[in-house]
């Protein structure tokens, strides 16, 4: 009888609470409210929206997945890039993508170089720390006001990565880079480096950003004397562009392999830091590095065809 009854209320014979009406507020008007208020405001969390169009929370994100397919799309953070450096991503790029095309094999002899800091800290997701219990325990958090860091050079290629290499004084504390330390470190540390690889350095580019340090008169005319007519840099041969680096292959992919291989678990000390950097760097696959600056000379392409602007179809992968 209770099947018969539940058939003749709402039918269908399944199981449910008894006298259970078939009542939905997945009407067309309510889709069509939805619809309107989020391309008003796409930006509103869906919270929000369902206290203001009066409906629970499950309907409203049924009606965005279900029947307007919508998708709560991430923003992506990049950095800011000001309307005059637009012309100067866009001549560099088509600089170099017209070499690139006239030598391929150029794109295996460009060191692209950059600096980076490691905190003994390293990072933290606030975002997935929790603490279960019955009650609160006022768990703190304590993180040091100045971490302990180390100061990182290294220089990536298709042959390799040189380095790593660490700003420091003789107490191993690390340094601020100035012009003469690391026209030091090119001196005593990378062309040394360079002659243990196969490669030949009368052939190979090197490029750095507009840093004060690597640009100071000193560097730079070591630089045009040991790699002549082949410098990447501000006051180079090829001007490099500012604010770009997400066409670094150092700021694109390097940093943040490394980071997320030696942040695995908390280093201890700045020696273990040390250590766990110099064997993630060694552990950087050949063909890796190769797709590395394949997706480099990618982004040639898709900086010129942006004119310079953020590369939105590398960005969301189009």
């Amino acid at each position: 009888m209770r099947w018969v009854s539940a058939f003749r209320t709402t039918g269908s014979v399944c199981n449910g609470k008894p006298g259970r009406s078939e009542r939905t507020v997945r009407t067309p008007e309510a889709v069509e409210n939805v619809r309107a208020a989020i391309l008003r405001s796409p930006k509103r969390s869906a919270c929000r929206y369902s206290q203001t169009l009066q409906m629970s929370d499950r309907s409203f994100r049924r009606i965005l997945h279900e029947d307007l397919h919508f998708h709560p799309y991430k923003l992506q953070i990049v950095q800011e890039i000001r309307p005059r450096d637009w012309v100067a991503r866009e001549t560099f790029c088509l600089t170099m993508r017209d070499l690139l095309r006239q030598n391929p094999q150029m794109l295996h002899t460009i060191l692209m170089s950059d600096e980076a800091h490691f905190e003994l800290w390293g990072s933290v997701n606030k975002q997935n720390m929790r603490y279960w219990s019955d009650g609160n325990p006022h768990e703190l958090h304590i993180k040091p006001l100045h971490s302990s860091r180390v100061t990182v050079w290294c220089g990536v290629a298709s042959f390799g990565i040189i380095g790593p290499y660490f700003f420091e004084d003789d107490r191993g504390v690390a340094v601020t880079v100035t012009s003469e330390r690391y026209l030091k470190m090119l001196q005593d540390f990378v062309l040394p480096q360079l002659g243990m690889v196969d490669v030949d350095v009368e052939q190979l580019w090197f490029q750095q950003d507009g840093a004060t340090s690597h640009t100071a008169r000193i560097c730079m005319d070591f630089l045009r004397q040991t790699f002549s007519g082949r410098v990447i840099s501000r006051f180079g041969d090829i001007s490099w562009p500012p604010r770009s680096p997400n066409l670094s292959c150092a700021d694109f992919f390097l940093w943040g392999h490394l980071k997320q291989e030696v942040f695995r678990t908390r280093c201890a000390t700045i020696p273990e830091l040390k250590d766990r950097i110099r064997t993630a760097v060694g552990n950087v696959p050949g063909n890796m590095l190769r797709r590395v600056m394949a997706s480099f000379q990618r982004r040639l392409d898709e900086c010129v065809v942006q004119r310079g602007h953020h590369l939105t179809g590398v960005i969301f992968k189009k």
